[in-house]
């Protein structure tokens, strides 16, 4: 087994407070792939998504995200193909020249698709957030979880009926294999 990012899903809580914002479930001293798990088997899967998303690391929670997209929307996902794969080459080689790109193909996307917000997850990940080099604002540690989640959360509500939750607890089953063995 990898090293665990966190101990339990209370420090994940912990460090990044704002978790506890999109995570309506009570901390607990669970390891955080059984915390993650509890919530899916709970029927609670926007809850399970959310904390898997803060779970993994910046180019982990872009990985995940591009394959969670994949698999929640099939060929649906190619709607908005050019800021899934700025995403996807991020996360496979996380450099700032991909990661300025990933910002750019952002900027130009449509807000309500769901890969605009995992380039944005990928384009958060560190360096400024804003074009402006003589301004720049850094990005906060938590925002690319943040772009993931809500990339995770509009993809799985294009997905109707029963295959929804069987789709989104496959995606938190991805997130912790990821979070236990690496990618």
């Amino acid at each position: 087994m990898a090293h665990l990012r966190f101990a339990t899903a209370r420090d994940l809580f912990e460090h990044f407070p704002s978790a506890s914002d999109r995570v309506r479930a009570q901390p607990t001293d669970e390891l955080p792939s059984d915390f993650a798990r509890r919530l899916a088997s709970q029927g609670k899967l926007e809850d399970a998504v959310s904390f898997c998303a803060f779970l993994l690391p910046r180019r982990e929670a872009v990985w995940w995200g591009c394959r969670s997209l994949r698999a929640l929307l099939g060929s649906s996902a190619e709607r908005g193909a050019d800021c899934l794969r700025a995403a996807q080459a991020w996360a496979e080689r996380p450099d700032e020249g991909r990661r300025l790109a990933a910002r750019e193909v952002a900027n130009r996307g449509d807000s309500d698709n769901p890969m605009t917000w995992l380039a944005f997850a990928a384009a958060w990940s560190g360096g400024s957030i804003v074009p402006s080099p003589h301004k720049p604002v850094p990005a906060p540690p938590y925002l690319t979880a943040h772009m993931t989640r809500i990339a995770l959360l509009l993809g799985a509500r294009l997905v109707r009926g029963p295959e929804r939750s069987g789709r989104l607890r496959a995606c938190v089953e991805d997130c912790i294999q990821i979070s236990e063995n690496g990618l």
